[in-house]
């Protein structure tokens, strides 16, 4: 049996061109003489489509794209997904297409994921299907390998899913269709989209693994493609490349970025650089996802700043050929102070006057932003989010974050990548001190530890659900593990308000990771 694997970027309620391409790669795999092709799950909506999946227009829709694709379907058998309503429910299905009509439904039982559980229900799970004499098991997401009982009585198990993007899950995922494979002793094929999807990024990855756990397809990360597998051939086994996880990371933050921009229609961003490193990287991303000509930033120095920041940020904007104009902020400062004497005169310098320079520059960008439609991006991290470090409609405003999923010692990382052929980000910015420059010779250690020690503290407390006890049982200074612990606790209000952000790890602040604004409970 000849399978096709049809990997593909859609578009969420964009139902005239995910069907395009649908029926385009039909029409593709026919003349591969392929018996069979599979699609994504949700291929015909593009998911996450959330509240959507609760109006019974939508699912109209997904219907009736699924008839006129079905039709297509005269010398083959495809397996496309799409959400369908079944009674008062929405599930998500795989509908098996043959003689131009469609055929059957199978349903996805195991609904595991949390934003998934608001909007689905739980359908009968997996099923089998003929296709050329073979008998197929088709199973929808997580079903594969949530403990049901799959490809027992199969020649072929095909898995459609939407798994996105974390670290480490693309080689997470290969072993897992390694292991099932060769547990049921079948060929497994697994298809996965790829495209940003608001915050959400699917890296595609989809694979092919022979009944011996070897993988003898694997289709592009981050990029559409297409392949041809005949399963009756003596097909080389193919060694599972290797998983950069700063490439990746680079990869997703493009693709995110770029599809952000094109599905909503957006077409210029703008952003403040600093001459630090966080607005250094988001710059230089943005630049990678939709050209320098369409970024405009503005550098808003205060007294605080140095003449060096200035300098770094001018060097970098004019190395990447984008417009930029330098706007200082000292005299606004300086005003606003001056009125505000009469109500808090006489009091020492602390974050008030610091949070008032955030806040001027939010003004001062956001009516950049206003004024030519341009798209602000923010320029904060994870580290800073969890610590409640950015300021409340100041540097925590933007209409998107990219980095903000992403640790300070990461942002590192993916600096010293951006500049593994050239040197985009000037040298000085990754090498210097980083600090806010919001009062004199402020630097980020006055406050904190070393980033590594910090960051490795608030990854065991956010990613990996660890307490405090177990974190300073594992060596680290519990006056920091409490100080860490606290900064985390009083600073949810401001994670409520932040901009959406790119989803790059398994525990994303937002919807990866939910806390009540007050509790007794500490964690």
């Amino acid at each position: 049996m000849k399978i096709a694997l049809a990997q593909l970027n859609y578009t969420i309620g964009d139902f005239e061109e995910n069907k395009a391409a649908i029926i385009d790669r039909i029409i593709r795999a026919k003349t591969h003489g392929a018996d069979l092709v599979i699609f994504a799950e949700q291929a015909i909506s593009g998911t996450p489509a959330f509240d959507l999946l609760n109006k019974v227009d939508f699912l109209n829709l997904c219907e009736d794209a699924l008839t006129e694709i079905a039709s297509h379907c005269d010398e083959l058998t495809a397996i496309v997904g799409l959400p369908m309503q079944d009674g008062r429910q929405t599930v998500s299905v795989a509908a098996v297409l043959q003689n131009c009509a469609v055929k059957r439904y199978v349903g996805k039982q195991n609904i595991s994921k949390r934003e998934e559980s608001w909007h689905l229900s739980p359908s009968r799970g997996c099923d089998y299907i003929t296709v050329n004499n073979s008998k197929v098991a088709v199973v929808v997401g997580e079903d594969l390998t949530s403990g049901l009982s799959v490809g027992e009585q199969a020649d072929l198990i095909v898995n459609l899913d939407a798994n996105a993007y974390c670290r480490g899950v693309i080689e997470q995922r290969y072993e897992r269709l390694r292991s099932t494979a060769f547990t049921n002793g079948k060929p497994l094929a697994f298809v996965n989209q790829i495209g940003g999807q608001s915050d959400v990024i699917y890296d595609g990855s989809s694979a092919v693994f022979n009944s011996r756990g070897e993988a003898i397809a694997l289709l592009k990360s981050f990029e559409e493609d297409f392949a041809v597998v005949d399963l009756t051939a003596r097909n080389k086994p193919i060694p599972l490349p290797f998983q950069d996880k700063t490439y990746n990371v680079y990869r997703a933050i493009k693709l995110g970025l770029k599809d952000f921009f094109v599905k909503n229609g957006f077409r210029k961003a703008c952003l403040g650089l600093s001459g630090g490193i966080d607005s250094a990287v988001v710059l230089a991303m943005a630049a990678e996802a939709i050209g320098p000509e369409n970024i405009k930033v503005l550098m808003m120095p205060s007294q605080f700043s140095s003449d060096h920041s200035v300098e770094d940020a001018v060097q970098m904007a004019d190395g990447m050929r984008v417009e930029y104009s330098v706007v200082p902020i000292t005299e606004i400062y300086t005003s606003a102070v001056d009125t505000m004497k009469p109500v808090i005169g006489g009091t020492e310098f602390d974050r008030t006057e610091e949070n008032i320079q955030a806040r001027i520059r939010c003004m001062l960008i956001m009516s950049l932003s206003n004024k030519y439609n341009y798209v602000l991006l923010n320029t904060s991290n994870k580290s800073e989010c969890a610590l409640g470090l950015g300021t409340l409609y100041g540097d925590a405003t933007g209409t998107l974050s990219i980095i903000g999923d992403l640790y300070k010692i990461e942002v590192y990382d993916l600096a010293r990548f951006i500049n593994r052929r050239r040197e985009i980000i000037p040298e000085n910015i990754i090498l210097k001190e980083p600090s806010a420059e919001l009062r004199p010779q402020q630097k980020d250690g006055d406050l904190l530890p070393p980033y590594d020690v910090l960051d490795a503290i608030i990854s065991r407390m956010v990613d990996q659900g660890q307490s405090r006890e177990e974190i300073i049982n594992a060596g680290f200074d519990a006056e920091t593990v409490q100080k860490v612990y606290s900064m985390i606790l009083r600073n949810e209000h401001k994670r409520y308000q932040f901009c959406p952000t790119l989803q790059l790890s398994a525990r994303p602040f937002g919807r990866g990771r939910v806390m009540p604004l007050a509790s007794k409970y500490g964690f």
